[in-house]
This record gives C-alpha cells, structure tokens and sequence, in this order.
C-alpha cells in the first residue's frame, strides 16, 4: 500500500470517528426538554477534536494524547485551523476533561449544549475542506 494510500486511510478512520460523535450529539440536542446537556457538549468536543486530529494526520503532523483543543490546534498550519476562539477551546477542552465526571461546576445548559453542537458543524465543514477527498467517504463507497 502506497504512502498516500495508508494516510487516506488513518484520515478516514479519524473522520468516521469524528462523525459518529458529530451524529450523536446531533441527535441528543434535538431531545430538547430531556436532553442530556453535558453528553452533548462532550460528543461535539470529541467530533471537533477528531477533526483536528484528522487534518494532523492528513498533514503528517505528530501529535500527542490529548483532549486539549488548544494544544492540538497550535499544531496545526495558520491557513487550515478553524476559527475557535481561545474561551471556545477551553470550554471545548472542559467538556472532554471536566464535565465528564461530577466535580463543582456550573451545570451545562441546553442553550450552551446548542452552541457547542453549532461550533462542532461549523468546525467540521471547515475542516473536511482540507482533507483528501477520499477519505470523506465511507469504506467500500
């Protein structure tokens, strides 16, 4: 298998991940009154966060294990990252590090679970802008 071949591959695999977070918090924000706020905000983090790692990897960028929005996106080439500003990437961070589990912290509200589904549609259009087209679609498509 060629070079471009193996990485069209892994992007692939990064965006059918992303997408399967992107899916669920979707479908979870439009449960409305009985909408699991904080599960939302933390599948739209993890679309975002797929993406991002799916542009690394196409790019052949390194990264390392981690949810930090921030730290993944000063990865990135200027021209390619999504427009997140610095408060967005914390917020986004916090629902992958802090809100997943109980601690002190205000409760995440359906408006804020909305945002946070809007900044993940708006991160993943930006993003499938610069990956291989092939890996855009399914295996076997």
């Amino acid at each position: 298998m060629k070079k471009h071949d193996r990485i069209v591959a892994v992007v692939r695999e990064w965006v059918e991940k992303a997408e399967e977070d992107f899916a669920v918090a979707v479908f979870l924000v439009g449960k409305s009154g009985s909408c699991p706020a904080a599960v939302v905000c933390f599948h739209a983090q993890q679309a975002i966060e797929k993406y991002l790692k799916a542009a690394l990897v196409a790019g052949e960028i390194a990264f390392p294990k981690t949810h930090n929005i921030k730290q993944i996106m000063a990865l990135m080439p200027p021209r390619e990252r999504p427009v997140l500003s610095g408060r967005d990437q914390d917020r986004l961070t916090d629902y992958a590090t802090v809100t997943r589990y109980p601690g002190a912290y205000d409760p995440i509200t359906l408006s804020e679970a909305r945002r946070a589904v809007a900044l993940a549609r708006r991160v993943r259009s930006e993003m499938r802008k610069h990956l291989p087209k092939e890996s855009l679609r399914r295996k076997g498509k």
